[in-house]
């Protein structure tokens, strides 16, 4: 199983975003470069589940350009892992993440 995310990034528009799902999962905002500035999830308490929760936080964050997503219910889960796989590969959360000071680290293998 591949722990990064590598589901293709999909233009931040309205057709694209009425289009998700109203489900459970998690979600990547990517800046122009293609550069991860916020790893995100949908859970229990979003409205309308990844369809609210990426318009929401896309409207918030001005770097954001493209978006991907995973629907998954261990979305809490998978957001952890993918912030320490950010955080393993950059030395750092994403420019948008708050620092979460009980965010473990991977181990290689």
């Amino acid at each position: 199983m591949q722990i990064r995310c590598t589901k293709p990034w999909l233009t931040i528009d309205a057709a694209a975003l009425e289009a998700l799902p109203g489900q459970l999962g998690i979600f990547e905002l990517a800046d122009g470069t293609g550069r991860v500035v916020y790893i995100g999830r949908a859970d229990a308490r979003s409205l309308f589940g990844l369809r609210s929760e990426v318009a929401r936080q896309a409207r918030a964050i001005p770097d954001a350009t493209a978006f991907r997503f995973e629907v998954t219910t261990a979305y809490h889960t998978r957001h952890l892992e993918l912030l320490m796989v950010h955080q393993a590969d950059h030395a750092a959360l994403p420019k948008y993440n708050e620092p979460m000071p009980s965010l473990g680290r991977l181990s290689p293998g």
